[in-house]
C-alpha cells in the first residue's frame, strides 16, 4: 500500500510539473522545443476583446527576460503559443493579425507582405475553439507555424520573426496586459 501511495504522489507531482501555469482554464506547458533547443515559459496571459476571452498566449524563451525589445530583436530560438478559447472567423483573425503587423512595424509591411500573406493562410476559414497555434522561431530556418501540433508552414527571415513577435511585444501590442503577462511583468 505504501508503494502505491508513493507511486501516486510521484505521478501527480510529475503531472503538475509539466504545466507551469493555468490561464482561463488552459494549462500552459512549462516548456516546448524549438529545433534542438528547449524553451521555458517566460509568461502567459489572456487576450480579451469586447469583454470576451479570445485566446491564451504564452511566450517561450531560452532565458527569462522582461525586455520586449531584446526578445523582438534576438536571433535565437523562441516561441509564442496561442490557445483559442472561442471560435473566431478566419476573416476576423486575418484582419486582427494584419493590424498587429501594421502596429508592430509602424506600417512598414511592404517588404514582408508576401511572408505575412503566407502566414495568414494558417487561419483558414476559422480559428476554432481549442485550436493551438505554435509559432516557433528557429535561427537560420525561420518561423515554423504549427496548428494543433502539425507543421503547417515555415516562413523564413528574421525580418518576419521580428514583426510577428512584435504583434504581442511591441510598443503597440495586441493588448498591453497580455504583453506584460507574457514578459512576466
Amino acid at each position: 500500500m505504501k508503494q502505491l501511495i508513493t507511486a501516486l504522489v510521484l505521478v501527480l507531482g510529475l503531472t503538475q510539473a509539466a504545466f507551469a501555469k493555468e490561464v482561463a482554464g488552459v494549462k500552459i506547458p512549462d516548456s516546448i522545443k524549438a529545433g534542438d533547443a528547449e524553451l521555458a515559459l517566460n509568461g502567459a496571459g489572456l487576450r480579451e476583446k469586447f469583454m470576451f476571452d479570445v485566446y491564451v498566449g504564452g511566450l517561450y524563451l531560452g532565458q527569462k527576460t522582461s525586455d520586449a525589445a531584446k526578445v523582438i530583436n534576438a536571433d535565437e530560438p523562441m516561441a509564442i503559443k496561442l490557445h483559442m478559447l472561442r471560435d473566431v472567423s478566419g476573416e476576423k483573425m486575418v484582419n486582427a493579425t494584419r493590424e498587429g503587423f501594421e502596429n508592430a512595424t509602424n506600417g512598414n509591411t511592404a517588404t514582408i507582405q508576401n511572408k505575412i500573406d503566407s502566414f495568414l493562410a494558417v487561419f483558414g476559414d476559422e480559428a476554432t475553439e481549442n485550436n493551438v497555434y505554435d509559432m516557433v522561431y528557429v535561427p537560420g530556418k525561420g518561423v515554423e507555424v504549427y496548428v494543433n501540433g502539425k507543421l503547417s508552414n515555415t516562413i523564413e527571415g528574421t525580418d518576419f520573426k521580428k514583426a510577428l513577435f512584435g504583434i504581442w511585444l511591441s510598443d503597440k501590442p495586441a493588448q498591453e496586459s497580455l504583453r506584460d503577462e507574457m514578459l512576466g511583468s
